[in-house]
């Protein structure tokens, strides 16, 4: 049967034209219940024995997911108006959702409602999108009632008064989400459900969880319509907001419309926002600009008291850090103030999940009942957050996981409900690892890490093991043979998925054939297909201490695509005649096969290049490779690049117990970046082939240039200790980052990792949203550049591989390459995924530093970073740490007040007789302590 569906739309012109497109209905398409007796049931997903099949409205699943995930709910009919309407709405929950609907051991059921002739509804004149789909439900839901009969019982599961008396005066069984959990006897699914925004509910003292008189604590947010009015006008600023990991009464927003960051003082001026929100912001006038010296690091031990909330009336009532020091600057030169400013709206909220435990209380006279209390985030620059819990006594020494459900102007606090339990407070497993049904590490939910193991549908993707190279693919027009090349790879020590190898072959003519080969991912991994879905979210692998989180799964990973020693494999090839002094003559891109006989570690490379005895053909290849990389890495510098440095922590991990046995920065080596400059061109040879043919549809990436804003801590602290640095282009940056020399061997590394935190963040981006000199890429001085060398473990290179090989017309562009919004839409996904990946990877460090200094209390040196107003930051060179030591006057054993200069970054004594110098060294006590219950953290104090 075939409906014709129209809509209207604007072209770019600002045309408006009419779109028909034609829309089939059918009658075959399955009710997925076993039990019944007029459809094909090997299609089935629901339970052969349910006595309740539930249908759910978009808002349920929108609102709810965290009870739809919970064991207790099954036999859930997904209507595809309702998956629709969700991916529309809110992507996260959409990929929550059809993770259910594919997980075998859950049973959901997608029913094409759109498709099927009994229940498509056409919209009626005046009826609005959003009562049609309601409309569309109850039908679907009269349908399965019908369809099904006395062989069960259908409910129709909505919040929504409107859609739920209309199913019931229709004569459809429909009940409300808390009435539904009610009846199933199970009192802590409750916990579980989504609470409305309270009316006249704020949070008294933490040791009275009662309701509160009325009283408005925070402003209101401005609707987005006078946002948008004030975006435009230039009144306010749009931007991320960033918590200050030292202090949570302080945040920042880089603003672009005014170039620099704008400070967000006390909780009442961040009114109700989180880490991570885009936000509106409003400059406060410049009377209450704040200077840098004012700023401190907040103490565990400070509490968020009610003037910190309260919303000022005037200048005078300006919100203040707690427990801050005041200070003086007596006669040093006087301070421009940084601009400061409060939040007026919110543009998109970044509510996840979060990991902590509740805060110690006495239990409440009864039991059973619902009682109030306050869930405490590890994390110390999340709020706390109000939940309501019928299971207390289970609680209050488990770590768990909360989600927020609303803010309002009225509390103290965010509202929230429980979603699950992790385990026991300071149970190793529960810090660390996967629990037994595979829930995600603390890490990992913190940070929006999806590390589920893959559907059945994913893994049904794979080839199946054991897996070798076929006569077809040796036969393949579209691939060369390079078997007979010296191909070997280069990796960390015990790397298994390995996506990189490399050849250098001495010519006849005196110049060399060097080949960069990547596994070819995408033989395996084709567009739309589920194995491809899933990639597309994860986006990226994630490292952290002890394991792996793959983006794809670990047949594909470790054994079909990983370049191992010794066995053939695909792979798409970048290979170049080469000068001795690394000028490239030629280039050419292939699909190949390969045998790689040598998996090497970084470490057994470079024992091979410095041992002068050894003439064996692959050693001979690393050091002309390796001369080769040093001309190439001169030239890059030469022309700008930046060389900075991060403080990398490597641990080494004891194979029983997984604890960390010891901790150090991470040692590079020539051979790191030997293998670092090939992979880099190869980037930069893929991103141009790419773009020449693909002007408007190329992902590449870009390193924006940092504003002048950016780089005053660094300037202001190079000043401090003596330092001329020229900032005006990178290449006179990188020049000046070499002449920064001085009697201590690690001044040079620690000024370029003050340079590397002073950077934006690099990103992804499709070539057709921006024009060419927005391109470049600052931190490498290069004009184009792409990801290629890694597509294994970042989707960003599969999207490259497909690009690359549509630019040599191996294979047709996919689709998606067609709709710019939604490669765009793509790139903003791997944007957020690597940053998470990141900040994922740096919380997993910290945890296990934590759990190493637990019991090896540690005095050691440590350098100046920042100076605040109680205090300083210091970095550790041995351990790669950073920490606050604060100087408060409680500790104080000496005579007069700290004075804070910042234009010579000092701190010192009225009195003289102590003063401390940004980049100073000090010596300092490590330990591990846990001022507030349930939050340890790693205490630097002065020696």
């Amino acid at each position: 049967m075939l409906q014709n569906k129209s809509f209207s739309r604007k072209t770019r012109q600002g045309k408006v034209i009419k779109v028909v497109r034609e829309h089939y209905l059918r009658d075959d398409i399955y009710c997925g219940a076993p039990f019944c007796k007029v459809c094909d049931s090997s299609a089935a997903r629901l339970s052969s024995t349910a006595s309740t099949v539930l249908i759910v409205d978009t808002n349920v699943v929108l609102n709810q997911i965290d009870l739809l995930e919970n064991e207790a709910i099954d036999d859930v009919v997904v209507l595809s108006v309702v998956l629709d309407e969700v991916k529309n709405k809110n992507l996260g929950v959409y990929n929550r959702l059809r993770a259910l609907c594919s997980n075998s051991v859950k049973k959901f059921f997608v029913f094409s409602n759109e498709y099927h002739k009994d229940t498509y509804v056409k919209a009626m004149v005046g009826e609005s999108p959003n009562d049609r789909n309601d409309r569309a439900i109850r039908v679907a839901a009269q349908w399965y009632q019908n369809h099904l009969g006395n062989a069960t019982r259908v409910v129709l599961i909505t919040n929504d008064r409107d859609n739920k008396r209309k199913a019931v005066e229709e004569g459809i069984s429909a009940e409300t989400v808390e009435a539904y959990v009610k009846s199933l006897g199970q009192p802590g699914l409750l916990d579980l459900l989504v609470q409305a925004p309270s009316e006249d509910v704020g949070m008294g003292d933490v040791e009275d969880l009662r309701p509160s008189k009325k009283k408005i604590i925070y402003t209101e947010h401005k609707p987005m319509s006078e946002i948008t009015a004030g975006l435009g006008r230039g009144i306010f600023h749009q931007g991320k907001l960033r918590v200050n990991r030292y202090n949570p009464f302080e945040a920042y927003v880089g603003s672009e419309s005014i170039g620099d960051e704008i400070i967000i003082y006390g909780r009442a001026n961040m009114n109700r926002v989180f880490d991570g929100d885009v936000v509106a912001v409003e400059l406060l006038p410049q009377e209450q600009w704040h200077e840098e010296k004012s700023l401190s690091i907040a103490d565990e031990e400070d509490e968020e008291e009610d003037d910190v909330h309260l919303v000022p009336s005037s200048a005078d009532d300006a919100p203040r850090v707690t427990n801050q020091m005041q200070s003086s600057l007596g006669n040093a030169n006087p301070i421009s103030s940084r601009p400061s400013g409060r939040v007026v709206g919110v543009i998109k909220r970044n509510w996840h999940s979060y990991c902590g435990s509740l805060e110690p209380m006495p239990m409440p006279a009864g039991s059973g009942g619902v009682a109030h209390a306050l869930f405490v985030s590890k994390d110390r620059r999340i709020p706390k957050i109000r939940i309501q819990t019928r299971q207390l006594g289970n609680l209050l020494d488990k770590r768990i996981i909360v989600a927020v459900d609303s803010w309002d102007c009225l509390s103290r606090y965010p509202s929230g409900h429980y979603v699950r339990t992790i385990g026991e407070i300071g149970d190793r497993d529960t810090e660390t690892e996967l629990t037994a049904d595979s829930d995600t590490v603390v890490v990992l939910i913190e940070n929006d890490i999806d590390a589920r193991p893959f559907s059945s549908q994913v893994l049904a993707c794979l080839p199946p093991l054991p897996w070798s190279v076929s006569s077809e693919d040796l036969e393949n027009p579209i691939r060369q043979d390079l078997r007979h090349l010296r191909v070997f790879s280069v990796d960390p020590p015990g790397c298994k998925d390995i996506d990189d190898a490399l050849h250098c072959t001495a010519l006849p003519n005196g110049n060399f054939e060097v080949g960069v080969h990547i596994a070819d991912v995408t033989n395996f991994v084709h567009p739309g297909s589920p194995l491809d879905d899933e990639a597309t979210q994860r986006g990226t692998s994630v490292y952290l201490v002890e394991r792996r989180i793959d983006m794809l799964p670990k047949p594909l990973t470790e054994d079909i695509c990983s370049l191992r020693a010794d066995v053939e494999r695909l792979a798409f090839s970048v290979i170049w005649e080469m000068t001795p002094e690394a000028e490239i003559i030629s280039s050419r891109y292939t699909k190949s096969v390969i045998k790689s006989c040598a998996a090497l570690s970084y470490v057994e490379a470079q024992a091979r290049m410095d041992d002068s005895r050894l003439m064996d053909p692959v050693t001979t290849d690393l050091r002309n490779m390796n001369a080769l990389a040093k001309v190439m890495r001169q030239r890059r510098i030469d022309r700008g690049a930046l060389t900075l440095a991060s403080a990398e922590v490597k641990f080494q991990i004891d194979t029983e117990t997984h604890d960390p046995l010891d901790i150090g920065m991470y040692q590079i080596r020539e051979a790191n970046q030997m293998v670092e400059e090939f992979m880099l061109a190869a980037n930069i040879s893929v991103a141009e082939k790419i773009l020449s043919h693909f002007p408007l549809c190329s992902l590449l990436r870009r390193h924006p240039s940092p504003t002048k804003e950016m780089l005053e801590p660094l300037l202001r602290t190079a000043t401090a200790i003596g330092l001329n640095l020229d900032v005006s282009t990178s290449k006179a940056l990188a020049d000046s980052l070499d002449r920064a020399v001085g009697d201590d061997p690690y001044f040079n590394k620690l000024i370029r990792i003050l340079a590397t935190r002073c950077m934006t963040q690099a990103v992804y981006f499709c070539s057709g949203d921006l024009t060419p000199p927005e391109f470049y890429h600052y931190g490498l001085s290069a004009r184009l550049y792409t990801h290629f060398t890694s597509p294994i473990r970042r989707y960003a290179d599969v999207i490259v591989h497909r690009l690359l090989a549509a630019a040599l017309g191996i294979y047709k562009l996919p689709d998606i390459f067609q709709d710019r919004p939604q490669l765009t839409s793509v790139a903003d996904n791997l944007n957020y995924r690597h940053r998470n990946a990141q900040m994922a990877s740096r919380a997993s460090v910290e945890l296990h530093t934590l759990i190493y200094f637990r019991k090896r209390p540690t005095d050691t040196e440590a350098r100046i970073v920042k100076i605040r107003s109680n205090g300083f930051i210091v970095f550790v060179p041995k351990f790669g740490i950073e920490g606050p030591v604060y100087l408060a006057p409680r500790n104080d054993k000496g005579g007069g007040e700290w004075l804070v200069d910042e234009q010579q970054q000092k701190v010192k004594k009225t009195d003289g007789s102590i003063s401390f110098g940004v980049l100073q060294t000090v010596r300092i006590h490590m330990e591990v302590v846990e001022p507030q219950p349930n939050r340890p953290k790693l205490q630097l104090t002065l020696i």
